[in-house]
């Protein structure tokens, strides 16, 4: 697929007025998340890995966006969504048991470990876990369908498009603090947001992208 928005960098605005001393300071930290699980088990941060590119699928033409790496952050630091669902047990423990039981559908179901599965079989238990179709004792009374739909797709979604590198992807400036956003109407912009291929004028985007900040 095709970049919407050669050339833009939203890091490029980190040291202008774009962006306060807090915003810099939420970003730099969401930059330096370790990479090595600090909550999760190593076999459970890969499958948390697996299981994210089978949600936010990247590209190769970028840097990637760790996203398992940013959901145990989110567990280290107990960072909590303020609700909870019926059934659901905490983040940590949600995440334990959810994962623990898909590997035993996975091996009930196929007889293999679920990142041995070709990527058909692993997209049919997902949409099974997303229907509440799926039955293993491994669950212990969490519904799969919650799961699915509170913990995974929403971790998942929330820890990919909170990264800057997202943000570049669909040229979003990111929080606009103090500046803010002026031209709120319809197909318009502020001068300092990224520029869009227009007319297949993909060099023109990257000039214009290249200077703003």
């Amino acid at each position: 697929m095709p970049e919407r928005y050669p050339g833009y960098d939203v890091l490029n605005k980190r040291d202008t007025p774009s962006w306060n001393e807090a915003t810099r300071r939420v970003v730099d930290h969401r930059l330096a998340v370790p990479r090595a699980p600090r909550s999760l088990t190593p076999e459970e941060f890969a499958l948390v890995s697996s299981l994210a590119d089978l949600v936010t699928p990247q590209p190769d033409h970028r840097p990637h966006i760790p996203v398992a790496a940013l959901i145990d952050e989110k567990l280290t630091t107990h960072r909590q969504d303020g609700y909870r669902s019926p059934g659901m047990p905490r983040e940590l423990e949600a995440w334990r048991r959810g994962l623990c039981a898909l590997e035993a559908e996975s091996r009930s179901a196929h007889g293999r470990a679920f990142h041995e599965l070709p990527r058909n079989l692993q997209h049919e238990l997902l949409r099974k876990m997303q229907s509440g179709d799926l039955h293993h004792e491994a669950w212990q009374g969490m519904s799969p369908a919650s799961f699915f739909s509170r913990r995974l797709l929403n971790d998942i979604v929330s820890a990919y498009w909170s990264h800057p590198t997202a943000w570049s992807e669909i040229g979003w400036g990111g929080p606009a603090s103090p500046r803010g956003y002026v031209r709120m109407g319809y197909d318009e912009r502020d001068p300092w947001e990224a520029a869009e291929v227009q007319g297949g004028d993909v060099a023109a985007a990257r000039r214009r992208n290249a200077r703003v900040g």
